[in-house]
């Protein structure tokens, strides 16, 4: 059972985002369920500014949460890779209409304001 801790969750869009969100998490899963499995240097060298604890803690996270499968080979040097589960990957549906959404958003507002802030010499 993953660990939630005490918390306590008023619906089950609210315990999505509690599993998923964050700065890092689902730069985490979109590049694990895009690209497939990864060791951790090629997860930490694919998100720029991220720390080595920082990237630790949301692996460990997303493990306990049954989203993340850490795959330890018992070889020296010692061997590791992340890949989604079952559950993990069926968030990716769900990660491809959000980056559409955001998409579109930009598409709509924020190119809009660009343009609209720029001023003519």
């Amino acid at each position: 059972m993953p660990n939630l801790g005490e918390k306590i969750f008023n619906c089950e869009k609210e315990l999505t985002l509690s599993i998923i969100g964050g700065k890092w998490k689902m730069l985490v899963l979109w590049h694990l369920g895009k690209e497939g499995t990864k060791r951790f240097g090629e997860l930490k060298a694919l998100m720029p500014g991220i720390t080595q604890r920082m990237l630790v803690n949301q692996l460990r996270e997303l493990e306990d949460h049954l989203i993340v499968h850490r795959e330890v080979y018992p070889v020296v040097p010692p061997k590791v890779e992340y890949s989604l589960t079952e559950q993990g990957r069926s968030l990716m549906p769900i990660l491809d209409s959000m980056y559409e959404w955001g998409k579109i958003y930009i598409e709509n507002n924020l190119e809009d304001k660009t343009e609209n802030n720029q001023t003519v010499e």
